[in-house]
């Protein structure tokens, strides 16, 4: 299936600036297959080596010359390895964290040799292990789940995915069309992101063994937890990954996950599944200006999971009368639709950016508001207001507007694009004016080109 990462992927391996690349991402997102494509679509020679399921492999990397290590790997896989056509892949190479370092040698000696470095929890070695880190020697690619217009490629529908990259503000979408891409959009709330249940769902077209798929995986990323043994409770993890789905859409307090545990294990637990990649924090932050983390608050966030299709899993969605359903607010009063949301903010920034959330709340007496989504858009700040069905209140949106004078605001709903002038006045009087783009979900992925 086509992931718009190769994009990136075929640039970087035809750079004469080339350095080694290290693909980073949850497990089952995808890298492995990202690396082997690049490699057959290049014409490179594949040499593939994974530390996890052979941990003495890096026993090969007992010296910091590219050469010799070369040279062992030759002899290890009986085949001559010419480095300026070839891609060493070094799979899972959280588990063998010195081989990591010598990365920096190979920038430096064999720049010719391309080289794509990936692990699931690569996170965890990067923070654990102390060594020369190659910074400034390699390059990194995020890899996240199918945005929804990767969903309609793997399901062959490329004509449709034209139809959203030439929609403009001056066209109207027929109702039957809007009718049907909301439809093919439910879909993806269901089936979700992750690459082997798209790939049931394409060759299928059975929800159920789909979802069995994300049955497997949540079972997988559950059974990781082994590998977490000697940190905190696995307990402790499990509650977390389970309950996370819950409060979607809620500021995220630990109490919450289990009363009858102390906080910190709790937080522990959290700080994880972050770092595995699997849960995603959406940060507080003051939008006075940019860059938007400047004034994050730390410790007001809320919390999504990697996928969508693991988020309905978990609570008990599917596509039974799915026709009767008119707007896509199917729990919660639309939480879900608040996750695939913030799960779709992360692919529309180039991948070589590391994606972070963030949201704006004013936890006032008598005058609380919040922003869904607050996204840097070229040089400013774009306030984005999630809802599920076509209407809904924008209270909090004019007071933010009022407050940080800005000229123009995002909505996400289940209606057609619009664009209105928005004049009104707040609780106390106030004047608020201000352009409200509206999209509906499926148009998501064109926001930046749209605005």
């Amino acid at each position: 299936m086509h992931r718009i990462a190769l994009i990136y992927l075929q640039d970087w391996i035809q750079s004469p600036q080339r350095k080694p690349l290290v693909l980073r991402g949850a497990r089952q997102v995808g890298k492995t297959w990202l690396a082997r494509e690049i490699a057959k679509t290049s014409g490179k020679q594949l040499i593939e080596l994974n530390f996890e399921r052979s941990p003495q492999l890096k026993s090969l990397f007992n010296q910091n010359d590219p050469t010799h290590i070369l040279n062992n790997i030759s002899g290890l896989q009986n085949k001559t390895i010419h480095p300026q056509n070839s891609l060493l892949f070094l799979d899972e190479i959280q588990a063998a964290p010195e081989v990591f370092a010598t990365l920096r040698w190979f920038a430096e000696e064999m720049p010719e040799l391309a080289i794509i470095a990936a692990g699931s929890l690569l996170e965890f070695m990067l923070n654990e292990f102390s060594f020369s880190m190659p910074v400034g020697r390699i390059h990194y690619l995020y890899v996240e789940p199918l945005s929804f217009e990767e969903f309609l490629l793997a399901d062959g529908q490329e004509q449709r995915l034209q139809f959203l990259k030439e929609y403009t503000w001056q066209s109207e979408i027929p109702d039957i069309i809007h009718q049907q891409f909301i439809m093919e959009f439910k879909k993806y709330l269901i089936v979700g992101g992750l690459p082997a249940a798209v790939s049931a769902w394409q060759e299928t077209k059975n929800i159920i063994t789909a979802q069995q798929i994300q049955y497997n995986l949540l079972t997988t990323y559950r059974d990781d937890f082994n590998k977490y043994a000697g940190k905190l409770s696995i307990m402790r993890l499990d509650e977390v990954l389970m309950q996370t789905p819950h409060l979607l859409g809620e500021k995220f307090k630990y109490s919450r996950i289990n009363s009858d545990v102390q906080s910190a294990a709790v937080k522990a637990a959290l700080k994880l599944l972050i770092q595995a990649r699997i849960c995603h924090p959406i940060y507080s932050c003051a939008a006075n200006g940019l860059p938007l983390g400047a004034e994050m608050d730390i410790k007001t966030f809320k919390v999504i999971l990697l996928d969508v299709g693991l988020a309905s899993i978990a609570l008990g969605l599917n596509l039974q009368g799915i026709d009767s359903i008119n707007d896509i607010n199917f729990i919660n009063k639309g939480v879900i639709a608040e996750q695939v949301v913030g799960q779709l903010l992360r692919t529309i920034q180039p991948p070589y950016i590391n994606p972070t959330l963030y949201y704006w709340n004013r936890d006032k007496k008598g005058s609380s508001a919040e922003i869904d989504y607050i996204i840097q858009h070229e040089n400013g700040i774009l306030p984005i207001e999630v809802k599920s069905g076509t209407t809904g209140s924008l209270k909090s949106l004019h007071l933010f507007m009022q407050l940080k004078q800005l000229s123009r605001a995002l909505r996400i709903n289940s209606d057609k694009p619009s664009l209105v002038k928005v004049n009104s006045h707040l609780a106390n009087g106030t004047a608020v004016e201000y352009q409200l783009y509206s999209l509906p979900f499926y148009l998501l992925g064109q926001i930046h080109r749209l605005l």
